[in-house]
């Protein structure tokens, strides 16, 4: 009789830990695509479907990759591969002299042109103590003297900046993105560049958070809804 119960047991415990390992193999696969170059989110075959970039209306818009956000630990890449992936994106666009857009968020001294709402959880501890080069672009960034430089004073990119009017008489109609952090600079700007109309493409090895999790839930639930979701090597071929 013991033996039976033994046996049984064992056998539910083996049919829990297979159960367990397929579970967690689907969540891995639906949240952690980003930890190859070559992901394919196998939730949603649409983001397998050809890519096609026309450079001649289609701009590369990277967000706060400067000094005082690119030190800041993220994840599920580091910032170096951030930055490393955009430095190829940056110069596939300047190969096919297709526009390149480099944000930087910035604010006076006082911040008196910065965002002062009541928040449980503010952004920073001590706006004040920011250091002198916190919004300098960081130097291992390839960009150039014909790329457009735009200076925002919160989340987004297009409220409140020549953005959008600058994107307009170039005649860009896509917007290529990526950046530091993806929930927050880069869908702030990817949520107003879908509200204005542009077919938004994510640069999803081209951008991190402060937290896997974070960068996961915008890559899986919100911007594949706004737009395309692709890697670097699959936007780079698509432009040749």
């Amino acid at each position: 009789m013991k033996r039976k119960t033994v046996i049984r047991l064992f056998s539910t415990a083996i049919l829990i830990g297979i159960s367990s390992m397929f579970y967690a193999n689907k969540l891995n696969n639906t949240f952690n695509v980003n930890k190859n170059i070559n992901f394919k989110l196998k939730s949603n075959p649409n983001m397998n479907k050809e890519l096609v970039i026309d450079p001649k209306t289609t701009a590369l818009v990277l967000i706060d990759l400067q000094k005082g956000i690119a030190s800041i630990p993220t994840a599920p890449l580091s910032s170096a591969d951030v930055i490393a992936n955009a430095n190829k994106l940056i110069d596939a666009f300047h190969l096919q002299k297709a526009q390149v857009v480099i944000v930087r968020v910035a604010f006076n001294k006082d911040r008196s042109d910065a965002l002062h709402p009541e928040v449980d959880e503010p952004m920073v501890s001590n706006p004040n103590a920011l250091p002198e080069d916190w919004s300098t672009i960081v130097p291992e960034l390839r960009c150039d003297k014909n790329d457009l430089f735009i200076t925002k004073h919160q989340w987004g990119a297009f409220y409140g900046t020549e953005l959008d009017l600058q994107l307009r008489r170039k005649g860009i109609k896509n917007i290529v993105i990526g950046g530091i952090a993806t929930n927050y600079g880069v869908e702030s700007t990817a949520r107003d560049g879908f509200e204005l109309g542009y077919q938004m493409v994510f640069a999803v090895d081209a951008m991190a958070s402060r937290a896997a999790a974070d960068h996961d839930f915008a890559v899986t639930r919100i911007f594949p809804r706004i737009g395309m979701v692709r890697n670097t090597e699959v936007i780079i071929n698509a432009m040749k």
